[in-house]
């Protein structure tokens, strides 16, 4: 237990990681637009380069957006995924850099994306990844289970959703609030120096 005022204490840290774990079975509770719009507001605190903030998020919460996004399911991500109140089109938007005049005023840096495909496409990337992830702290700790996943079609996906946009899809990650009779035995980590390395 910490008592230091900068970390966070032990129950902060169970609920956002040793506790928290990918749910497949789901309780029969709504998630209102509220409590999407407090998680964003959370997660796009978070650093990307420059503040580039490329990644993008379609919430799926209707029986006809869900309707819509089945065929381009894995058929093992079905069932939950249709179980789910909610699940999260984690998009990137590959012209993030228009927005860097308003998200980066100090220095011109549009210039260095827009006019290099290649650094801008890792860029996108590999933030919009990165905000993926908090995506997924942030619902934790705004009192919501996840379930990302990669089992999906994503031609399929962007073209059901993403049409008419410079967004592509990432990742999927279903919300809400997760059964825990539902939950498989855990499986275990690698440990540090399984891991890491020091220098």
């Amino acid at each position: 237990m910490t008592t230091d005022p900068s970390t966070l204490d032990d129950a902060a840290r169970d609920l956002l990681f040793r506790n928290a774990r990918t749910h497949y079975a789901w309780q029969d509770r709504p998630v209102p637009d509220t409590k999407l719009q407090e998680l964003y507001d959370l997660l796009k605190w978070a650093p990307t380069s420059a503040n580039s903030s490329p990644a993008r998020f379609v919430f799926i919460r209707t029986k006809e957006g869900k309707d819509k996004l089945r065929p381009a399911l894995s058929a093992g991500n079905v069932e939950a995924t249709m179980a789910a109140p909610v699940t999260v089109i984690v998009a990137t938007d590959s012209k993030f850099y228009d927005r860097l005049p308003t998200l980066y005023p100090q220095a011109d840096v549009r210039t260095w994306f827009a006019d290099n495909w290649s650094l801008a496409d890792q860029t996108a990337t590999r933030n919009g990844t990165l905000q993926g992830a908090y995506l997924i702290l942030a619902a934790r700790a705004v009192g919501l289970d996840c379930a990302p996943m990669s089992g999906f079609d994503n031609w399929k996906v962007d073209e059901a959703f993403l049409t008419g946009t410079d967004w592509r899809s990432n990742f999927l990650v279903n919300l809400g609030h997760g059964d825990p009779a539902g939950l498989p035995a855990r499986n275990p980590r690698l440990t540090f120096d399984e891991a890491c390395r020091l220098e």
